[in-house]
């Protein structure tokens, strides 16, 4: 187990969409984080108050999170100038990074001096098998996106969060780095060798009771050359019953990929039901989740309501605004 709270470093991440990792782990287990750390040149702040190690380690920190997702997942020297320090005050290190921590010598010694350890989540744990493609008991429901990180994990999250409030059998069902160090375990299904991921989602999402909804952590997006892989695994190893359909309207191009525009929403609509109807004949797609955060209340309610007309599917913010009609269209499947 990962020791807690956390202080969440966000290093010199350019921009908020970088520190997704310490922004989910804030929204979603705020009493597990007692401030940020930010380098100069920062561009990015999740709202906690801005602390020193010691500041932390006062506050009752006992672990420094890796709190950014940055492309290639880099540890640059100005970091480990950080991570070193933390060491040597008694903190944990806990990192999602495709760059692992473990293989960074200089930290390896600065831990085994200090008697801490080093938490890698974006490390399999499970030989995970190829999988089969057997129908499961219990129901499940998948976020898929138009691009990356426009809110497909906060979208399970807080259908998972509505249906434990009405007293209904509900599991989220992490697939990466944030998922987990919100939830303490998971899948991480980009770490996972391409043959076995589907099978990591089966293995995943268990047969359960009838009424038991799994809410699968979304990954990607069928339309990002980049990461289309691991969507394509989770809509065929989930099996899901239920697609939601996610988006981010002020995005101008891919992530990452600024020659790559957005696809509509009737594009993945049309892309992905067909796909996923090769796992589950019987999937259906019931709802659209928008990511209103850069949008006036004004202009979310309008775009709300403009997609919901054009689409034919209750659309909402379930950040923003609550899950519930997300989890009225689930229960009228």
């Amino acid at each position: 187990m990962i020791p807690t709270p956390y202080l969440l470093f966000l290093g010199d991440a350019p921009d908020q969409l970088a520190a997704k990792v310490a922004q989910g782990i804030k929204d979603w287990r705020p009493e597990n984080a007692v401030g940020q750390l930010r380098l100069p040149g920062c561009g990015a702040d999740v709202g906690l108050a801005d602390t020193t190690l010691q500041q932390a380690w006062d506050a009752g920190a006992r672990t420094l999170v890796i709190g950014v997702a940055n492309r290639g997942g880099i540890i640059s020297q100005a970091w480990k100038d950080v991570l070193i320090e933390a060491l040597g005050m008694g903190f944990d290190l806990a990192s999602g990074l495709h760059n692992l921590l473990r293989d960074e010598n200089d930290l390896v010694a600065a831990a085994h001096v200090a008697g801490q350890t080093l938490h890698d989540v974006r490390i399999p744990s499970v030989a995970y098998p190829i999988a089969n493609g057997i129908k499961r008991s219990g129901k499940r429901c998948l976020a898929i996106g138009t691009d990356c990180s426009v809110g497909k994990m906060y979208t399970g999250l807080a259908i998972d969060a509505e249906m434990r409030k009405r007293d209904m059998k509900s599991s989220f069902r992490p697939t990466g780095q944030t998922g987990i160090l919100i939830t303490g375990g998971g899948v991480p299904l980009d770490a996972v060798v391409a043959d076995f991921m589907a099978g990591a989602v089966e293995y995943l999402t268990p047969d359960n009771d009838e009424d038991h909804w799994d809410h699968i952590e979304g990954q990607g997006s069928l339309y990002h050359v980049s990461y289309s892989g691991v969507t394509m695994a989770l809509i065929h190893g989930g099996q899901p019953d239920a697609l939601v359909l996610c988006h981010e309207p002020t995005r101008t191009h891919m992530r990452g990929l600024p020659t790559y525009d957005l696809p509509s929403l009737e594009d993945l609509r049309d892309t992905a039901l067909p796909i996923a109807r090769v796992a589950n004949p019987n999937c259906e797609i019931v709802g659209i989740s928008v990511n209103t955060q850069h949008l006036s209340e004004e202009e979310a309610a309008k775009y709300l309501a403009d997609v919901e007309a054009r689409m034919g599917l209750p659309t909402v913010d379930p950040f923003r605004h609550g899950a519930g009609r997300l989890v009225d269209a689930l229960c009228a499947l």
